[in-house]
């Protein structure tokens, strides 16, 4: 998947060292991840190489996240929890370095994942989820047009051993031609402000 500014690759092991060199030991970009904060390479690795074997067992499919401009991975995203018989996926595992947020990245990734969830796979549903206690995430998910849902109580355990309830968004087929079209012209606006 290609946009102006993002190629979207399946998640291989040469992109770690870039993902890692992107991300650094920055806590806040890991704390409401499922897993804690890399003192080094050596503690992202494994999760990354776990979103690898997930995608060449086909319970996920893992992307790097990268800038055209250099060729280097800045983050990662993923279609997860793919249900051929309900024709839904979710998106998430998404981590970009900190210089990114609130820039056209996640936009334009977030346009090309939807678009080739809706209008390639043909999906009826995408689920997006972040801990329910992520403000910055949730505000994210909801710029980008899903429609809060609820909140799973105890839904999965921090890696401080705390319960976290996961705050649930979706986007349906038929909410996909707006929510397209307001991507866009956020992705313009964004670009008119660079």
């Amino acid at each position: 998947m290609e946009s102006e500014h993002l190629k979207l690759d399946v998640l291989t092991h040469d992109r770690i060292p870039e993902i890692f060199a992107a991300l650094g030991r920055d806590p806040d970009i890991y704390c409401w991840l499922p897993f804690a904060t890399p003192k080094s390479i050596d503690d992202l690795a494994p999760v990354l190489e776990g979103f690898i074997r997930d995608t060449n067992s086909g319970i996920r499919i893992a992307y790097a996240v990268i800038l055209k401009s250099s060729d280097l991975a800045i983050g990662t995203s993923s279609f997860l929890d793919l249900n051929p018989i309900h024709n839904s996926l979710e998106i998430g595992s998404t981590f970009y370095a900190k210089e990114y947020w609130r820039s056209f990245v996640n936009t334009e990734a977030k346009i090309l994942l939807l678009a080739e969830a809706f209008e390639v796979r043909r999906v009826e549903r995408v689920t997006l989820k972040t801990d329910s206690m992520n403000e910055r995430s949730r505000a994210a998910i909801l710029r980008l047009g899903a429609t809060f849902e609820g909140i799973l109580r105890h839904h999965m355990l921090r890696p401080d051993g705390s319960w976290r309830d996961s705050a649930y968004f979706s986007i349906l087929k038929s909410e996909w031609p707006v929510v397209k079209k307001n991507l866009q012209a956020k992705l313009l606006s964004q670009s008119n402000t660079q």
